[in-house]
């Protein structure tokens, strides 16, 4: 059964998507163009940006590509002022930027360390704080959504740095939403579990790999990045108007599991997600 779409206009909100070239940022910046949003695709890797803009481009409105280093904050000010100058002013913040890097724990070096925590957390951080001055100035509220996981809550030993960025990230969210609040600026997160995104599409034709993923979702499939974009899409429109400083867990169930369950051959299929 085809899923159905989440009815939201956003015909006059601009939005800016951190990490929007591919996977779980692209498939959100999607969602807010479907609806009718403006759209900066921010990301590190300004090619597959502007490719993607470039498809995504509409009468209605606008995608543009911007390269960006969210780790650095002269980077990030120049993001926000070229979406106000080109686009008039930010009502929606997607902050999903991250990067993963994967070693033993006595092996990691400090700058594999250091580098993960500037782009997941730092970058979160100031990708926030200066929307959110831009928000405030502009004095009609706005939606900051930032990109958490399931392993900010639970652990992998070999990805020890991306673990402490994204329980940072849960922290940092309620922080912000708490500062923000009384702005009319909601902040929430979305901790995604297995999403079919390029690092997973890697071992994706392993049957042993996939069976480890596997047993540990009850809903017994990996998640599409499309599935995250309506979590987001949802979270910065006037329907969630009353949800501040939450963190939703889009994991098939995964944190609720304390063992493991049966793997399906093939596994069940996700469900269609809305078209433009």
């Amino acid at each position: 059964m085809a899923a159905v779409p989440f009815s939201v206009s956003f015909a006059s909100k601009v939005a800016i998507v951190t990490g929007g070239a591919r996977g779980i940022g692209l498939a959100c910046a999607r969602a807010l163009c479907n609806r009718g949003a403006s759209v900066v695709l921010a990301d590190a890797d300004l090619e597959t940006a502007s490719k993607a803009a470039m498809e995504m481009n509409t009468q209605q409105n606008k995608v543009l590509a911007f390269a960006c280093d969210v780790s650095s904050t002269a980077e990030v000010e120049k993001l926000v002022q070229f979406t106000v100058e080109k686009l008039g002013g930010v009502d929606i913040v997607i902050s999903n930027a991250g990067i993963v890097r994967a070693a033993p724990f006595l092996e990691m070096t400090e700058k594999d360390f250091d580098d993960v925590i500037n782009v997941n957390l730092k970058g979160v951080f100031l990708t926030g704080q200066h929307a959110a001055r831009q928000m405030v100035k502009q004095g009609r509220g706005g939606a900051i959504i930032n990109m958490g996981s399931v392993n900010g809550v639970t652990a992998i030993p070999t990805i020890a740095g991306y673990n402490a960025s994204k329980g940072g990230v849960h922290n940092l969210t309620r922080s912000m939403a708490l500062a923000l609040a009384p702005h009319g600026i909601r902040v929430n997160a979305i901790a995604p579990g297995s999403i079919m995104t390029d690092v997973l599409r890697k071992v994706a034709d392993n049957p042993e790999e996939m069976n480890k993923v596997l047993s540990r979702v009850p809903l017994g499939r990996v998640g599409e990045p499309e599935e995250v974009g309506e979590i987001a899409a949802f979270l910065a429109s006037d329907s969630a108007s009353y949800i501040v400083g939450e963190t939703i867990y889009a994991d098939g169930g995964r944190l609720a599991l304390n063992y493991t369950v049966p793997v399906q051959n093939p596994p069940p299929k996700p469900p269609a997600m809305p078209q433009p």
